[in-house]
């Protein structure tokens, strides 16, 4: 059975379908997730990197419709895990826009970069921003810079807080994700106060997020948020009560040690419950 494509179904280009006459059966196979079929196709001859007009390989359209099995047998075959169409889209930009952390792992497993070249769409920027935690973790712990900015979006944090994604931005945050940096001057937590995520800014906050920090328009967070809002109760709250002396030292630790060393935390002469401490757990 043949699948008809929607323009929506791709998180690339501009909707132009002219461009999809050209794909093969192996593409078929991979985005349907026919692995016997891929298989038969792989065996016959079919080149596993074989493109589209737009440079879609087979493994893109696996990725992206979360067809695990179909990738291995590709990637088996010599599919190259780091092709780019015209856009620069990577498979693994496709497998963090579809959620699909298995396509992720088998990816980054088998040498796909975990940083998108400049210029190139991001794949944590894109897991930030979709809610794919799972994603996301796979992407940190294969080395992804967690800071990494694009002008025109930010960091893959900011992109997390704009987009009201709690569990994301604990976990740029976990991975030693700067609370400060965001879009330009826009910080963070003035993303998470004009979505009036309470929840966020909480996070942030705790994290140590500058409340005074200002924006292009001078603005600080609190003169940020909606009028009347939960978020600007709360950081109202927040500035009229000092941070506590531990929170201050949690603070202090963990900048001086650096992004590079908090995974060393676990290592250092203390209690146990003072290392749980500094690791927010």
């Amino acid at each position: 059975m043949s699948y008809t494509y929607q323009w929506l179904d791709v998180p690339w280009g501009d909707g132009d379908m002219g461009s999809w006459a050209d794909r093969s059966p192996l593409h078929e196979a991979a985005c349907q997730g026919r692995l016997l079929a891929l298989r038969t196709l792989l065996s016959q001859g079919y080149n596993a990197n074989i493109p589209t007009i737009d440079h879609v390989t087979p493994l893109h359209e696996a990725c992206l419709s979360d067809h695990a099995s179909c990738a291995k047998a590709l990637i088996a075959a010599g599919a190259n895990v780091n092709a780019t169409t015209i856009d620069g889209v990577t498979p693994l930009f496709n497998a963090c826009s579809a959620g699909s952390a298995t396509c992720t792992e088998v990816l980054l497993e088998n040498g796909a970069k975990p940083q998108s070249e400049i210029c190139q769409p991001s794949p944590i920027h894109e897991a930030s921003s979709k809610g794919r935690i799972a994603c996301l973790e796979a992407l940190i712990t294969w080395g992804a810079d967690v800071d990494y900015d694009i002008p025109h979006l930010g960091t893959p944090l900011y992109i997390a807080c704009i987009s009201s994604g709690l569990q994301c931005t604990q976990k740029l945050l976990h991975g030693g994700a700067n609370v400060q940096k965001g879009r330009f001057l826009e910080s963070p937590l003035h993303a998470a106060a004009q979505k009036d995520c309470t929840e966020i800014i909480n996070v942030l906050l705790e994290f140590g997020a500058n409340i005074n920090a200002k924006n292009l328009e001078l603005k600080r967070p609190v003169e940020s948020a909606p009028p009347n809002s939960s978020a600007e109760e709360t950081l109202l709250l927040h500035e009229a009560i000092p941070q506590p002396l531990y929170q201050l030292c949690r603070l202090s630790i963990r900048d001086y040690m650096g992004r590079s060393r908090l995974h060393l935390i676990p290592q250092l002469h203390l209690p146990n419950l003072l290392k749980r401490f500094l690791q927010y757990r």
